[in-house]
């Protein structure tokens, strides 16, 4: 899959639904699609979001502000934005800062201690 220490992409998430499901490659990125799209939705309605276990997503307001244009360095006005944000759940923490107590470990086994996933397996 993806190197330690680096990034997994959108595809590869995909793969490993595709294959951790056993669903096809297109039903994989239909669902990831979807989970994305839904996540977004809500917030863009102002909506929390809060996966019990894994996080919660919301939005923080940014106050206008003056910034400074680092080309030219003339101040700027910056208008006030939303910012989504994403606070890790006290499992997820967890889970992660765990010591590696075998170094063949996987993602899938951990996945298997979060409230509400089972393992397809």
């Amino acid at each position: 899959m993806n190197t330690p220490g680096g990034s997994m992409t959108k595809a590869e998430l995909v793969e490993e639904v595709s294959r951790v499901s056993d669903l096809t490659k297109k039903h994989s990125e239909v669902i990831v699609d979807t989970v994305f799209k839904s996540i977004i939705d809500a917030l863009h309605r102002g909506e929390k979001i809060e996966l019990r276990g894994f996080g919660s997503f919301r939005l923080r307001k940014r106050e206008p502000r003056k910034g400074r244009n680092p080309k030219t360095g003339d101040k700027v006005d910056v208008p006030p934005k939303k910012v989504p944000y994403f606070k890790p759940g006290k499992e997820l923490k967890e889970l992660i800062n765990r010591e590696d107590e075998s170094a063949g470990s996987s993602a899938e086994a951990s996945l298997d201690q979060l409230p509400g996933v089972a393992s397809q397996a």
